[in-house]
């Protein structure tokens, strides 16, 4: 991988990170479409980077973390199921996931399908009525809503989409099931780069670690700047346009490259 190739990547990871479209899928694809060899470097930038995306939350949103213990301690909880989840299948998922472009196109084909029949019983059922803020969730609520992140360690699924649609089965409302998914995005993404570069950074020399810095900044920039739109588009939108995105790249995908 060169530097240029790690920069778009890294933009890439920026600007989906937050969204519900799988910022892992989106790297395992544009890296197969720019000629990205899966070496095990590669696989921890795609892993390491994210942490760059979770500065912009962090300066975004360290007032909350830091100064509401009821939010910081829901977060905690939450992350708790996906932490034990991610320890014991990190050799299956870095191994065997992370790469493979199959799995993120069905991934992101089923997502679609499913965001799409929650978007639509949602307008029915009206569901974006807010029945908890995120201080006065249960401990229990906190820990569904950690389950359905673990389900993100398969590529393609989307971080995002499994915290989202967990938070509003669990009781949120749009605006604050969003606001849960960035905050419960620290602890997951500083917990997953540390565990990976602990396992893998002995191997790393000089340039990967200039390049993984290389990463941190240019992802940082891109998800400070879609963190702030999708804010603004979820006020007055709904979630369908990603779900029709998810579907229409999975096929495209498909028709192209089976």
């Amino acid at each position: 991988m060169n530097w240029g190739q790690g920069v778009i990547l890294a933009v890439v990871e920026g600007v989906t990170e937050f969204l519900p479209v799988s910022s892992t899928g989106h790297m395992i694809l544009v890296g197969q479409l720019l000629g990205v060899a899966q070496t095990g470097f590669v696989k921890s930038f795609e892993i390491a980077i994210q942490l760059g995306a979770i500065g912009a939350i962090v300066a975004l949103y360290w007032r909350k973390l830091l100064q509401q213990s009821r939010v910081a301690t829901r977060v905690a909880m939450a992350f708790l199921p996906t932490g034990i989840i991610g320890v014991l299948a990190y050799k299956l998922v870095k191994q065997y996931l992370l790469g493979n472009a199959w799995v993120t196109v069905g991934a992101l084909f089923l997502g679609g399908v499913v965001l799409l029949i929650w978007e639509g019983d949602r307008l029915k059922k009206q569901k974006s009525n807010s029945k908890f803020e995120i201080q006065n969730l249960s401990y229990g609520r906190c820990v569904l809503i950690g389950l359905g992140q673990a389900v993100a360690m398969i590529p393609g699924v989307s971080r995002a989409l499994a915290t989202i649609l967990s938070g509003e089965i669990a009781g949120l409302g749009r605006k604050e099931a969003v606001e849960f998914s960035f905050l419960l995005a620290v602890p997951t993404m500083m917990a997953a780069t540390g565990w990976d570069l602990v396992k893998s950074g002995g191997s790393f020399g000089r340039g990967e670690w200039e390049m993984l810095g290389l990463g941190f900044g240019a992802a940082f920039a891109a998800a400070r700047v879609a963190v702030k739109w999708l804010v603004s588009y979820v006020k007055n939108n709904n979630l369908a346009g990603f779900g029709w995105y998810r579907i229409g790249l999975a096929v495209g995908w498909w028709l192209l490259f089976a």
